[in-house]
Parts: structure tokens; C-alpha cells; sequence
């Protein structure tokens, strides 16, 4: 790596000073499974890495109207936390799919919004669950929507002095099911070649009241398969009607053609588990009435 310095600031305000203070020059390290690599590659070349682990303030999990996470809870403590898998099971189902035991126990779900990297495998998770998150500055707080926050390969929002600070799950409706997919042919530890979120929530009369599916690493950022989406609302929760809505989702998708499969391929495979996906969340939903 080129020479560094680096900072531990203890609070949040002290954080938010440093960032503002050295702008372009610093970057920010949380668990440091994807900035360490990065810099390694010498892709990114800070003269400040300024670390946030010490602010546990920013690492706890509570639930009031939904889950309220904190950007430093780690992927492992998200996966086992007893609040998550209760009232957000998809979230902890997708965090079990990330890469290995220690990775899980280094990398942040904050650190991971930040990051942008449209490949990884909780993103989609939150956009399924209408997730948001919330950054600050120095001059005040926002809240974004987990959908509307990225921008590009390794793009988002967030500007030059900005932490994100937490993550929001509201309250899920009712009798829905959710279901988590990654399909990678390779090691359980690789990006996935498409990746699935599902929600479904049943009406009393059995039909879809609202669906939400979002993709991972099938396209230049995560995708909320709005068409998809739409087509199922107000129908049945049949096979064949959630099996007839899936196709739509490639009219949202542009995947990239790597070693993990063509672009074409990708399409092919983000057909086939968005509708088993739909089928397994549609199931829970009708278990969950």
C-alpha cells in the first residue's frame, strides 16, 4: 500500500470534523473488507484513512416501528441477531450468504451501502424490504431510500463529507413471505452471478397486495424489478401467474459478462430464480396468514 495516516476519532462529531477537514485526501474504514483490497490494488490512494470502529454508538440494533441498525453492526451480528431474524428474516437470511465466517465478522452493513458495490448480497435484501438509509454531515441528516442511493459501479449518493449513520427496516405487512437466492456456481465464498430478494404480501383473499423483488449483480448497481413488481400486484399467488411475471424482470436488468457467466447467461439465470424466489416467498406468505 502507499504510506498513510491514520485516525481513530472516538465520537461521530469528531469523525465528521476529520472527513470534512482532509475532503478528497481521507477515506473512511469501517470493517475494511472492501477499502483494504482497494488500496492494496492501489486503486485508492488516501493520505487519511479514518477509522470509525471505536464509535460504538453507531453498532447497535433496536427495534420501534421497524429496525433500526446501526452502520457499524456487522454482517455475523446481523445473521444471529434474534430481532433481525424476527422482523427481518430476509435481511439475516442474505447476510448468512456473504463470503466467509470471517469476513462476516469484519465487514459493517453500513460499511457495505458506502462501498456501491452492486455485487454484494445485502443490498437487494434491503430494497425488497423498502430499507433506507441515513447519513450525516456536519450540517445536518437525510434519510434515502435503499433503492434510489446508488449511483454506478461503486456510485452512490453520498457526498464527500458524508457517513452513512444507520439503516431503517420499516414494520414488514402483514402475511408476507420473503425469499433470499444466490446463485454462483463456483465457491460459497464468491460474488454471486445473480442474486434475488423477494417480498410478497397476500390480501385476505389470497392475491398478491404487494410484491417486491430486487436483484444483485446484474447490472451496474442493485435493481428494484419494478415491472415485475406491478405485473403481480392484485393477481394470484399461483405458480403459474408469479412463473408468467418473472420473465419482465430482464427489461430491468443489464448484466455485465465476466468469468461468472455471459450477459446473456445472467439474464437467463435472473429469469429462473426470480421466479423461485417468488414461488418460496409466496409460499411463506400463504404459511405466515
Amino acid at each position: 500500500m502507499v504510506p498513510f495516516t491514520y485516525l481513530e476519532p472516538a465520537s461521530l462529531d469528531e469523525a465528521l470534523a476529520l472527513l470534512a477537514e482532509h475532503g478528497e485526501d481521507a477515506k473512511l474504514i469501517a470493517g475494511g473488507t472492501g477499502l483494504v483490497n482497494l488500496m492494496k490494488q492501489r486503486l485508492v490512494r488516501p493520505d487519511f484513512v479514518i477509522g470509525l470502529r471505536a464509535i460504538r454508538a453507531l453498532a447497535g440494533i433496536s427495534e420501534k416501528d421497524g429496525l433500526r441498525i446501526g452502520a457499524l453492526a456487522t454482517i455475523q451480528s446481523l445473521e444471529v441477531s434474534e430481532l433481525v431474524r424476527r422482523h427481518a428474516p430476509l435481511l439475516a437470511e442474505a447476510c448468512g450468504h456473504v463470503a466467509t465466517v470471517r469476513v462476516r465478522s469484519m465487514a459493517t452493513l453500513g460499511g457495505a451501502m458506502a462501498h456501491g458495490d452492486p455485487n454484494l448480497d445485502t443490498p437487494p435484501a434491503l430494497i425488497a424490504m423498502d430499507g433506507q438509509i441515513v447519513a450525516r454531515t456536519r450540517r445536518g441528516e437525510r434519510t434515502i431510500p435503499v433503492d434510489r442511493f446508488f449511483t454506478g459501479y461503486f456510485g452512490t449518493v453520498l457526498e464527500r463529507d458524508e457517513i452513512v449513520t444507520e439503516l431503517l427496516i420499516p414494520k414488514q405487512p402483514a402475511g408476507s413471505g420473503t425469499a433470499f437466492l444466490k446463485f454462483l456456481p463456483a465457491t460459497q465464498d464468491d460474488y454471486a452471478t445473480v442474486s434475488v430478494a423477494t417480498r410478497i404480501a397476500l390480501g385476505a383473499d389470497g392475491t398478491i397486495r404487494e410484491a417486491r423483488v430486487a436483484l444483485g449483480a446484474a447490472a451496474m448497481v442493485p435493481v428494484r424489478a419494478r415491472m415485475v413488481e406491478a405485473a403481480l400486484s392484485g393477481k394470484a399467488s399461483d405458480e403459474k401467474t408469479l412463473g408468467d411475471a418473472a420473465p419482465l424482470v430482464v427489461d430491468a436488468i443489464d448484466p455485465i459478462a465476466d468469468f461468472r457467466g455471459s450477459a446473456e447467461y445472467k439474464r437467463e439465470m435472473a429469469v429462473v430464480h426470480v421466479r423461485r424466489a417468488l414461488v418460496e416467498a409466496a409460499a411463506k406468505a400463504k404459511e405466515a396468514r
